[in-house]
C-alpha cells in the first residue's frame, strides 16, 4: 500500500485554475457519475473528482474505483432486536393466572363491600327508628351472618388479609352493638356494674 502511494505522488499530474463558480462540464459530470451544479459546496466536491479524473485516468492507480460506479459494500446480516423482551412462557402463564385472580378478587371484594354496605344502611335504618323492638334486629344479624361468611371465605382463599377481614366483621359488631345500646336492649357490663 506504501508503494502504492508513494507511485500515485511521482505520477505527472495536469492541473486546473479552481473556481467555486465554475460549473462542470456535462463530459466530467457523467464521469464522475453524478451532476453537481446546485451548491457551492458541491462545485467542491466536483472540483476534487474532476481533479482525480485528470491526475489518474481510468485504470491507473488506487483512485480508479472511485470513478467507476460499484455496488455497494457487502454487509453482515442486519440483527433485527425488538422493542420490548420476549416474556418466557412461564412468565406469559403468569400473567394469565394473575389476571384471572385479579377478577376473581375484584369480584369477592366488590360483593364483601355490597353486603357490608346492606348491614350498615340497614342499621341506620334501624337507630334512627324511635318505637324500635328487638326482634326488629333478627333480620339484621342474619345480613351481618352472610357478610361474616363473604368475609371469612375472602381470607381463606387470600383475596383479603387475615387482619383486614377481622377490622371488617369487627366494624360490623361494634355498629350493631352501638345500636343495641343505643335502644336500650343491650347494657355494657361497666355500666351494669
Amino acid at each position: 500500500m506504501a508503494a502504492a502511494a508513494a507511485s500515485c505522488l511521482t505520477l505527472p499530474c495536469k492541473s486546473k485554475p479552481f473556481s467555486p463558480s465554475s460549473s462542470l462540464s456535462n463530459a466530467s459530470s457523467r464521469r464522475a457519475g453524478f451532476a453537481l451544479r446546485r451548491s457551492p459546496a458541491a462545485t467542491s466536491l466536483a472540483f476534487a473528482s474532476s481533479l482525480s479524473l485528470t491526475a489518474f485516468p481510468e485504470g491507473v492507480g488506487f483512485l480508479s474505483a472511485v470513478e467507476k460506479p460499484r455496488a455497494p459494500p457487502l454487509r453482515r446480516p442486519a440483527v433485527v432486536c425488538e422493542a420490548a423482551p420476549k416474556k418466557y412462557d412461564s412468565a406469559e402463564k403468569r400473567a394469565r393466572q394473575a389476571e384471572k385472580r385479579r377478577i376473581y378478587n375484584k369480584a369477592r371484594k366488590s360483593e364483601i363491600r355490597t353486603r357490608m354496605k346492606k348491614v350498615l344502611e340497614a342499621l341506620d335504618v334501624l337507630r334512627k327508628k324511635s318505637e324500635a323492638q328487638a326482634e326488629e334486629i333478627l333480620p339484621i344479624e342474619k345480613l351481618i351472618a352472610d357478610a361474616y361468611s363473604a368475609i371469612d371465605k375472602a381470607v381463606q382463599v387470600g383475596t383479603l388479609h387475615g387482619n383486614t377481614g377481622a377490622r371488617r366483621k369487627s366494624k360490623l359488631a361494634r355498629r350493631k352493638k352501638a345500636v343495641e345500646i343505643h335502644h336500650g336492649w343491650y347494657i355494657p357490663a361497666a355500666s351494669a356494674a
